[in-house]
């Protein structure tokens, strides 16, 4: 009983001596036991972010947060690729969705989520080289009571698919324009021919008849009746020309020689050069290398080309034509001084009826023609302007290969 009773002194000794019996061991247990949980936790939350990054990364589109004073605050990976500068953390959303207004309370989509508004909206900006990219946008408002509300974007570059959508319209409105041509070809043949035969049986009538040619109020009238038939055969050909494309019909295919091309069309315009006080110049590389195609639609080709040059230009000014062998390929370039085209419109000056001219002046068909002919050819025609300096257009064939 005395060893029993001295072991239990024993026990409550060590338990005053290691305070025990006051909780402060237990206490710095605790508190051990919370650090440790605590860093377990923090562990797993920058577990968590680390996931929610690669996540964020991961996404195929650009992802932009925006904090309550419309600043980046976020971005993916992406982001940077597209929008480099306007997406920057800190960035005002201006910068990229309105830069020309402080405020736009209608059309941001930013302003509209940190007002808790969902939205969706598509908007395009201009790269250097004329080259319009778009995109598509969706932002959704982040509730945060204690930080104030965010805005996420998040925007898709839908360039391309909007060039296809372009490309299925402009071959929807070619297609149309082939119908009508065909169909407004055979209305205006009908009397042409009738207007060539009766000129033509005049023409006989007078050949035939020497008291007619002896007649000297008549003495023009042969001649009167001449310029009558050959510029109804010239009508009649244009008509021949437009039923041709709307049966979509590759024409007469040979070797053709582009300086000869150039210079019909020169002889044809020439006199528009001297009205407007225009020079006319040629620059062709001789020998060029004959191509493959149809004469009658490239001769169409660069008379469009030029008449378009000669009607952008106000006042003096000059329309240059240039042939050079570049490569693998045969390159004609139509230059001129005009007022040039604005870059927001060069990627539509190709759709038919489109136009910057004033009315009356033009129909918006001639590029639209152009650009099929020129494809027809498998070649490519591209052009590049400045506002105010002038517009070239450049067009690549492929020579004649030799068998």
């Amino acid at each position: 009983m005395k060893e029993i009773k001295s072991a239990a002194i024993d026990d409550k000794f060590l338990d005053n001596l290691m305070g025990i019996d006051t909780g402060k061991i237990g206490f710095y247990s605790e508190v051990k036991q919370k650090i440790a949980e605590l860093e377990a936790a923090n562990q797993s939350l920058r577990t968590k972010k680390s996931e929610l990054q690669a996540v964020f990364d991961a996404i195929g589109d650009c992802v932009i947060i925006y904090d309550q004073d419309s600043l980046v605050q976020y971005r993916n990976q992406l982001a940077p690729f597209l929008f480099p500068a306007e997406s920057m953390i800190g960035t005002d959303c201006r910068v990229l969705f309105h830069p020309d207004r402080a405020e736009d309370h209608t059309s941001c989509p930013v302003g509209r989520a940190l007002r808790g508004e969902s939205c969706q909206m598509s908007f395009s900006i201009a790269k250097r080289g004329g080259k319009n990219l778009y995109f598509d946008v969706t932002a959704t408002p982040i509730a945060d009571p204690l930080a104030g509300n965010q805005a996420l974007l998040l925007i898709r570059d839908v360039s391309e698919r909007r060039s296809q959508e372009l490309q299925l319209l402009q071959a929807e409105k070619m297609s149309s324009i082939g119908m009508l041509a065909a169909g407004v070809a055979h209305e205006i043949n009908n009397p042409m021919t009738s207007v060539a035969g009766y000129a033509e049986a005049l023409q006989r009538r007078f050949r035939e008849a020497a008291d007619l040619c002896a007649d000297p109020r008549l003495a023009d009238f042969p001649h009167y009746l001449e310029i009558i038939v050959r510029e109804v055969y010239r009508c009649k050909g244009i008509i021949d020309s437009l039923l041709s494309f709307s049966r979509k019909s590759e024409g007469a295919l040979g070797r053709v020689d582009l300086n000869e091309i150039i210079n019909e069309v020169f002889e044809l315009v020439r006199h528009l050069g001297r009205d407007k006080n225009v020079l006319l110049e040629e620059k062709l590389f001789a020998p060029l290398p004959p191509v493959h195609g149809d004469a009658c639609a490239l001769r169409q080709v660069f008379l469009n080309l030029v008449l378009n040059a000669l009607q952008a230009i106000e006042g003096k000014g000059s329309v240059l034509v240039a042939t050079a062998v570049e490569g693998t390929q045969i390159v004609a370039r139509v230059i001129d001084t005009g007022s040039g085209i604005p870059a927001e419109m060069l990627d539509q000056i190709w759709n038919p009826f489109f136009t910057t001219k004033v009315v009356g002046q033009g129909q918006g068909l001639g590029l639209a023609l152009t650009y099929d002919i020129i494809k027809k050819h498998d070649g490519v025609i591209e052009v590049q302007s400045q506002v105010g300096k002038g517009t070239e257009f450049i067009v690549k064939l492929s020579p004649c290969q030799d068998k």
